[in-house]
């Protein structure tokens, strides 16, 4: 424990294992302590401390009435000394013995304890929860145009994610896909032959949400391919959209679970002005869901057996935050290693809501927060406590539903840009393949969806085109895995810089072990110049102590003196990371 300040005090403690744990505070007076405080007052007054000598080896022979063998005898030999020792001077020496002190903790007096009338649950999580640089791609596209991969031929993928440093490769639904209603390219309502559908219309003869998409391979290839991911350093996530095709199972099976319009016919997805005649929403307020909820526990059971320990939740917010609660509680009690993303676009309440509900992290508002203002104050919101102490921020520039106007208009500098914002703002970020290769054509002006979007469509890259970024992605990784102060989520500070259209921040670990700063230019159609401040009296640096700024992406170095730097970015590189180093080269 430490002192704050008047009758408040802060204390601290070490989980010893991940999962769900449950505290409360015991405050009762340490009466040896105040006593042995108040006696070196008195001895460095000069008083006579006999009396009080006397009434401190009764506290001791006390506490050794609540204690067994030899640390009885201990204590009873320390009252002895305390007060019978040949001089007053002696009887304080034994007073202050460390090893008393240690003892007289450890048989506390207990009996005017008082008690929290609550106690508080903490939850104790691996370090992926905190930690983890994703990679989105869908396994069914291949190098084949227009040919559906299979796992096997997935694994390609694999190994370029962990070229490039990362730590979970996430797949959109792998099950089978329905036929009705299947959706065509750029979202026609109606598929062409051979078309493979949106892998979010789940369910078909091959069967639900337990099943394996016949043209991606078996349940055998999963397992294979999930041992290949571990063997390359990744973990697989998987989708777990809670909807299905007209042909799924459950349809037929379970027609209650579904919504129904007054006709009697179930009512497929809307999202107005949106639809989604491919997809059935499950409803959860029915008459007895407790059939419904104990079903959906099963598929994410299915898979955790099958080596799942991260799911990405579709749109959680449209599903009851009480079966959250039970559903993410329950799991975590068989599987306490297991890790929910919730991709939940919605109101901040919500948003919210659904993390102290149980999920482990949370995509965020980052993709539509572009001026240096809002990006300030949003990125300091989600890593500062309260909010960080239940949010874990998840930093997607770019998604198979969203390509923002930014990245429509900014070209290569702002998916460099975006991309080194995100990896450095939080330890959790992730990108959607075809990131790398900058692609940023929308389906229509104004539109954040993608021409030719890979959810209806199997599309095959040239992952060495010109201009990619994949060398740039795999120096951020590495200097992500090289700087602990970027692998941790609460130590996010905004510091002032003169120019409007750029953010510096900087990052560091507890004792200033490990110091980063970070430039992003918000205007990456020309070159950006700006004084910016270093705060160096957190840093422990005296006003004119010489340190330098060792840049990792260009890996050039520069000696700073004083309270405030020169950064220069240009539409080329317009984004750096600058480690500190103390003294002169």
């Amino acid at each position: 424990m430490r002192f704050v300040d008047n009758d408040r005090w802060a204390g601290t403690f070490t989980l010893a294992a991940i999962g769900r744990h449950l505290f409360t505070i015991e405050a009762l007076p340490d009466l040896y302590r105040s006593w042995l405080a108040d006696l070196v007052k008195r001895v460095d007054a000069g008083q006579d401390v006999r009396s009080e000598l006397a009434e401190g080896a009764a506290l001791v022979r006390a506490a050794a009435a609540r204690a067994r063998g030899a640390d009885q005898a201990a204590l009873l030999d320390a009252a002895a000394r305390i007060e019978d020792g040949d001089t007053p001077t002696a009887g304080v020496v034994a007073a202050r013995e460390p090893r008393l002190a240690a003892l007289m903790d450890r048989y506390l007096d207990r009996n005017e304890a008082t008690w929290c009338e609550r106690e508080f649950e903490i939850v104790a999580d691996r370090e992926r929860a905190r930690l983890a640089a994703w990679y989105e791609f869908f396994p069914r596209s291949g190098q084949t145009p227009g040919q559906h991969a299979t796992f096997r031929d997935a694994e390609f993928q694999l190994e370029r994610a962990a070229a490039m440093g990362f730590d979970v490769v996430y797949l959109p639904p792998i099950h089978p896909v329905g036929t009705a209603h299947r959706k065509g390219r750029n979202n026609a309502l109606v598929a062409e032959p051979g078309e493979p559908g949106s892998p979010w219309a789940i369910g078909g003869e091959a069967g639900g949400h337990m099943a394996v998409h016949p043209e991606l391979g078996t349940l055998e290839d999963f397992d294979r391919f999930v041992a290949r991911a571990r063997e390359l350093g990744l973990e697989v996530a998987l989708d777990f959209a809670i909807q299905c095709s007209p042909d799924h199972p459950y349809v037929r099976e379970h027609p209650e679970w579904f919504f129904h319009r007054p006709d009697g016919t179930i009512k497929y997805a809307e999202n107005p002005p949106k639809k989604y005649q491919d997809v059935y929403p499950l409803n959860f307020y029915g008459d007895d869901p407790e059939p419904l909820w104990r079903e959906m526990r099963r598929i994410l059971e299915f898979w955790s057996e099958h080596g799942v320990r991260i799911v990405r939740v579709d749109n959680p917010h449209t599903k009851p935050v009480k079966f959250w609660e039970w559903l993410i509680r329950d799991l975590q009690s068989q599987y306490p290693d297991l890790i929910f993303l919730a991709e939940a676009f919605t109101r901040p309440k919500m948003m919210k809501v659904l993390a102290k509900a149980g999920f482990t992290q949370s995509y965020t508002y980052f993709t539509w927060r572009n001026e240096k203002t809002e990006l300030a104050e949003y990125l300091t919101e989600i890593t500062s406590p309260p909010v960080s102490d239940y949010f874990r921020g998840h930093l997607w520039p770019n998604t198979p539903d969203i390509l923002h106007e930014a990245l429509q208009k900014g070209g290569r500098p702002e998916f460099v840009m975006r991309l080194v914002l995100a990896a450095t703002a939080s330890s959790l970020y992730g990108i959607y393949s075809g990131y790398e290769l900058c692609e940023n054509t929308p389906r229509e002006p104004g539109s954040e969806e993608y021409l030719s979007s890979e959810k209806y469509e199997i599309k095959a890259r040239d992952w060495n085109a010109p201009g990619n970024l994949v060398a740039l992605i795999t120096r951020v990784n590495a200097i992500r895995r090289e700087h602990r102060a970027l692998q941790l989520s609460r130590n996010l500070k905004v510091h002032p810089s003169e120019s409007p259209d750029l953010l510096w921040y900087g990052k560091t670990t507890p004792g200033n072990d490990d110091v980063v700063f970070v430039a992003v230019s918000l205007d990456v159609t020309r070159p950006v110049q700006s004084m910016v401040d270093v705060p160096l009296a957190e840093l422990g640096l005296a006003p004119d102590e010489p340190y330098r700024m060792h840049e990792l992406l260009s890996d050039s170095v520069w000696e700073w003196r004083g309270a405030r730097g020169d950064v220069e970015l240009r539409p080329e590189h317009p984004a750096q990371i600058f480690a500190l180093r103390r003294g002169r080269a």
